[in-house]
């Protein structure tokens, strides 16, 4: 009777102001969240860039994201770097006759082959490969294989354009030759040679040299030195190919 009467709580109220106060820290919190996310893409975008330009001296030997996973699983790997002038010639030629035809004239990426993938894929038809050697090169050095491919390849691309504008076509070349799988745990041109024909590098004749270009798209499945009908039959049409090469591997003169 003489008391204090008893508050009245709105508890309505206070449920709509907490959950006001909630949504105010969620959105400071993505806000907070998006920012980062932006600062470490940033840095990521920043690390091809740089390392591009500490690539391009000849003494210094770069690695691939596929050798750094063997050092990190304890694997090992055999890779011995060799200047490209101790590479048999006849090897990069059959590397761009197999590989990449427009290597000497493209930009890092053959628009040509991109549109027909491109077409290709609109027409719902299977899409052919239209990797460059550039885009192989930055793939190895700086991405990963699988899985995410189609996210890999949308990175790849301008990172082709910008290595591309960056180094020498033939920088890229000595680097692909020395990162390049040709066998489990088998890295580089020497290294291959040594372990399929028990020869160095320099010393390829055009057969072997055609032998391993043709076993590049798949080194864990292809042995050149014990290859199938099909793989000699690649093999054959690379040796013609780069015996009359020509002006396709002019830009390693």
């Amino acid at each position: 009777m003489g008391g204090l009467a008893e508050p009245i709580v709105d508890h309505e109220t206070e449920k709509l102001d907490m959950a006001t106060r909630l949504r105010g820290v969620s959105r400071r919190s993505l806000k907070r969240w998006v920012r980062r996310g932006i600062v470490v893409a940033a840095v990521l975008a920043l690390i091809p860039v740089v390392l591009t330009f500490l690539y391009l001296p000849s003494f210094v030997h770069p690695v691939s994201t596929l050798m750094l996973k063997d050092l990190a699983t304890f694997s090992g790997y055999d890779r011995r770097w060799v200047s490209i002038d101790d590479v048999a010639p006849v090897l990069a030629h059959s590397v761009i006759m197999s590989e990449d035809g427009q290597f000497c004239f493209h930009r890092g990426v053959d628009l040509g082959e991109l549109r027909g993938v491109v077409d290709d894929a609109l027409a719902g038809e299977a899409t052919r490969g239209a990797s460059t050697i550039t885009m192989q090169t930055v793939k190895n050095l700086f991405l990963w294989s699988r899985p995410l491919g189609s996210v890999r390849k949308v990175v790849e691309l301008p990172l082709a354009v910008y290595f591309d504008a960056v180094m020498s076509k033939r920088r890229i070349m000595e680097i692909y030759l020395n990162i390049a799988e040709w066998g489990p745990g088998i890295y580089g041109i020497e290294a291959a040679a040594r372990h399929h024909f028990g020869i160095s590098a320099k010393q390829l004749s055009r057969r072997q040299a055609a032998l391993l270009a043709v076993t590049l798209p798949n080194p864990i499945a292809r042995n050149p030195a014990k290859p199938g009908p099909g793989l000699r039959r690649l093999a054959n049409l690379i040796e013609r190919r780069a015996g009359r090469s020509g002006a396709y591997v002019g830009c390693l003169d």
